[in-house]
């Protein structure tokens, strides 16, 4: 089944009607978040199928490459926290304190990983209680945004909200202009109250995974359920294999017999013809090679198809230079595809802060800002510095920088440099006293 995440208005007008349609459509895609959490936190489809007979083995094993495919991505493409610079020094503080008053650096990374599991996230940019500007995070479960229908796709409309117990909505409805707040009760809209809108636009920013909003396991969700199912019957043919019947088929033995056999695992039958008698385990038929192929082929396909390396394979940890890059390829073209929609959500965020009234930004310093993602791989620190070396006097001092891990923040390190290069005055005793 397809599931649209996107909301689009074909009308002119946000009507009670349809604002009502488009949050029983989120709901129903709720359903769908669901199941991708749920994959997430091992709660898989193999947990709920149908019980076999008691006499049966029933393991009910979770590997969970969701989980692994999300935490390995998202710690390759935000494990190391995104450097947001600008050329001007007032803008460049101005955003180094939102990003601390904001914890942006942990920001970022749920962002990100909640985009690997739902495929989107969203974020709320708003006033706060000391008047300074907050950035949090909303779980898409809570929040959508509706477009228009133009080639631009501008955004028209934030809604949040939440369902209580009692089935009773309430949220906000946030456009260019104002916020509302409202609730639904017996399919009616009621407005409660309604505040003006600083912003100048929607405050609420979309963060997407790709173009299609496609989370990072959804390509191999029915590949790791076939997964689960194919490893739970291996196990229960090692059940069946240590459960196993013996037959002894020519001889009448006693139930005292039995006993003792059970006991001393000795069978010792006297007074029969042996070539007559046959005493062996019954056992299943063995498929234990074509298994083991389905089951190492499935987790090919699930690495292959989800582009994301399975770091803990043996062979990957002895590879290193070119060698390692050809194993990331794959999910560097990932990332570099997250990377663009990522800079695209940020761009929005500082464009929607430059509206705000107490804002050090404006709308002529966003052309300046820049955005250096770092891929967290392990880092040669010798092969930097020698790039690093060999590109002074070719580009400028803060792109040389750029290129080094161990360099945090470049426009401190261009400072503190300079701080360093500047001329010390000494103080002349002999001319002062001449003076």
């Amino acid at each position: 089944m397809i599931y649209e995440k996107k909301f689009v208005l074909n009308e002119d007008e946000l009507t009670d009607e349809l604002l009502i349609g488009f949050i029983s459509e989120h709901k129903r895609l709720n359903l769908r978040y669901e199941e991708l959490e749920r994959m997430y936190k091992s709660d898989h489809d193999i947990l709920y199928q149908e019980e076999k007979t008691d006499y049966k083995p029933d393991n009910r094993l979770v590997v969970n490459f969701a989980k692994y495919i999300v935490d390995t991505f998202n710690g390759y493409f935000m494990g190391i926290p995104v450097k947001t610079s600008h050329s001007n020094k007032k803008v460049s503080d101005f955003i180094q304190f939102l990003e601390a008053y904001n914890n942006l650096d942990d920001n970022n990374a749920e962002l990100s990983k909640k985009c690997d599991i739902y495929g989107h996230a969203y974020e709320l940019i708003y006033y706060d209680e000391n008047s300074q500007i907050g950035i949090t995070g909303v779980d898409p479960r809570e929040a959508f945004l509706i477009y228009d229908n133009s080639i631009r796709e501008r955004v028209l409309y934030g809604i949040r909200y939440q369902e209580d117990k009692l089935k009773e909505i309430k949220g906000s409805i946030s456009d260019a202009n104002k916020i509302r707040y409202f609730r639904i009760k017996d399919g009616k809209v009621i407005y409660e109250e309604e505040k003006p809108n600083v912003f100048g636009e929607v405050p609420i920013v979309e963060y997407v995974e790709n173009e299609e909003r496609q989370g990072a396991f959804e390509p191999v969700e029915l590949l790791i359920n076939a997964y689960n199912k194919a490893i739970s019957e291996k196990a229960n043919d090692v059940d069946y294999f240590a459960d196993a019947y013996m037959k002894i088929l020519g001889a009448e033995l006693k139930n005292e017999d039995l006993l003792q056999i059970k006991r001393n695992r000795i069978i010792n039958l006297a007074n029969f013809d042996d070539s007559k008698i046959t005493v062996e385990f019954m056992e299943k038929p063995n498929a234990d090679e074509t298994q083991e192929n389905l089951i190492d082929r499935m987790e090919k396909l699930i690495f292959t198809i989800a582009m994301v390396a399975n770091i803990n394979d043996e062979n990957f940890g002895t590879s290193s230079g070119i060698a390692l890059k050809y194993k990331l390829q794959s999910m560097s073209n990932l990332a570099n595809t997250k990377e663009r929609k990522f800079v695209k959500g940020m761009n929005k965020r500082f464009s929607i802060i430059a509206n705000a009234p107490t804002s050090k930004i404006t709308k002529d310093d966003l052309i300046d800002l820049t955005y250096q993602f770092t891929r967290n791989i392990p880092s040669n620190l010798l092969e930097e510095a020698q790039t690093a070396q060999q590109l002074v006097d070719i580009v400028s001092d803060e792109t040389v920088l750029k290129t080094l891990s161990v360099v945090d923040n470049v426009q401190q390190e261009l400072e503190k440099i300079k701080e360093q290069e500047a001329p010390i005055v000494e103080y002349d005793h002999e001319r002062f006293e001449e003076d």
